[in-house]
């Protein structure tokens, strides 16, 4: 995050713009309350500030919200805006956002969730949410996380990157471990050579041989010109091989002894070449385990295993579910040719509660999904596909044409049933989809008696 950011708060309501000051202190940066539109202006015309939070209503006949926004980002175009509204309509909030506001908040509004939106808006300036980056200047393009275990991740990759050490990134499917073995490849003396990724899985024995070793002419049916390995095309970079636990035992042993000497003999060929590669390996399986039931080679597996790390899985880390929707939106917008879009706090609870079997390659298509479907500027829950999210109907199969033949209380008590049940049983991101405070939700827990 940047040094010390500035936030300003502008609002004509005095003690709101006091209590909304102090509470985004509690984001590490310095705040300034304001209480009338002129000051604001002037402000923001003699000093940069990182974020600027105003009411759209400044009870001033010439200027408004609308005009704030536009005079901070005509000041400074990275200043990230929020509005504040109490009769906020989708012609104001669409304007808002065309004009360039980070996002928007209807009063009554809640605290926790400005603070939040604007940790987001933060990490948006400071360009956490596109890359990772530890003390040392170490970038991960693509991958963000403040989990602990990730910077744990972060700092390990970190030190072994300008190394020639062989690394083994294991994890779920889906966790970004090709993303973290380019950002190796990018920070390390090798990183304007060649990065070659090769995915083992699926692949015959002969047709790994080829691809990593390379054929001569006539080696076999349809060899009709020689043709490079991966081995020789990445000389002096880096070769990655994905799921190399799925590797066959036979192919296994030609890899290792390419390790050992790094001699490359090429389908087919008495010629061989020398090649200067590091080995980055993933795998989404326990590599231990299968060395104890003899399906790879241990010989292997502590040659590849230089330095090991282990991606946690999405599930594993809700925390770092903002900023990583947050880079996807970004960049699907902008691939799509799609306008600035924001998600909504609601949707994004509903996102955090989920348990991603897919991890971030599913959050990623997840998002870009929400982009391609949704016409409206502002992401929101009923954008979510539908294998993520949709609302469960009551017990005993109720629809949509019997809802009237139950009481409230049995509604409601469902309705808290069905919430706890998709986010796992985690009670605050329970209360923040059904819109009440906790302690209202635990009232009614032990009030209809839920297990």
């Amino acid at each position: 995050m940047i040094e010390k950011p500035v936030i300003l708060v502008i609002d004509d309501e005095t003690g709101h713009a006091d209590v909304v000051a102090e509470a985004l202190q509690q984001t590490g940066a310095d705040t300034l309350a304001v209480y009338n539109a002129k000051n604001a202006l002037e402000l923001i015309e003699n000093r940069f500030f990182d974020v600027v939070v105003t009411d759209l209503n400044l009870n001033d006949d010439k200027i408004n919200g609308i005009d704030i926004l536009k005079a901070a980002k005509e000041h400074n175009s990275n200043s990230q805006v929020i509005l504040i509204t109490a009769y906020a309509t989708i012609d104001t909030c669409k304007e808002a956002i065309r004009a360039g506001a980070f996002d928007y908040l209807v009063k009554p509004i809640d605290i926790d969730h400005l603070r939040a939106m604007t940790e987001r808006a933060l990490k948006r300036l400071s360009g956490v949410s596109a890359a990772a980056q530890d003390k040392n200047g170490f970038k991960f393009e693509g991958v963000t996380g403040k989990n602990i275990a990730m910077q744990s991740v972060f700092a390990t990759l970190g030190r072994v990157a300008p190394t020639n050490i062989t690394v083994l990134i294991e994890g779920e499917s889906g966790t970004g471990k090709e993303l973290l073995a380019q950002a190796i490849h990018n920070n390390s003396p090798r990183r304007n050579n060649a990065f070659k990724p090769l995915n083992c899985a699926g692949l015959t024995e002969s047709l790994l041989e080829s691809e990593l070793f390379g054929h001569a002419k006539g080696a076999f049916t349809g060899a009709t010109e020689a043709r490079k390995g991966l081995f020789e095309v990445a000389d002096k970079g880096t070769l990655f091989l994905d799921e190399i636990g799925d590797m066959p035992l036979t192919m296994q042993a030609k890899l290792l002894r390419v390790l050992e000497d790094g001699i490359i003999v090429p389908v087919g060929s008495n010629k061989s070449t020398v090649a200067d590669v590091r080995v980055i390996s993933a795998t989404n399986h326990d590599l231990a385990k299968l060395v104890e039931q003899s399906k790879f080679r241990q010989d292997l597996y502590f040659r590849i295993k230089g330095v090991s790390v282990t991606v946690p899985s999405l599930r594993d880390r809700p925390e770092d579910i903002s900023e990583l929707a947050d880079f996807f939106l970004s960049q699907a917008c902008q691939e799509l040719g799609k306008g600035k879009k924001v998600i909504s706090e609601k949707a994004l609870d509903i996102l955090k509660g989920y348990n991603w079997p897919g991890n971030i390659r599913q959050l990623r298509n997840c998002i870009r999904m929400m982009v391609v479907m949704s016409d409206s500027d502002t992401l929101d829950v009923g954008d979510i596909p539908a294998d993520i999210y949709r609302p469960r109907q009551l017990s005993g199969q109720v629809s949509g044409d019997n809802l009237g033949g139950l009481s409230l209380n049995k509604l409601e008590k469902q309705a808290i049933i069905d919430t706890l049940a998709k986010v796992g049983n985690n009670r605050e991101q329970a209360a923040k989809i059904l819109g009440i405070g906790e302690r209202t939700l635990y009232r009614k827990i032990k009030e209809y008696n839920i297990q």
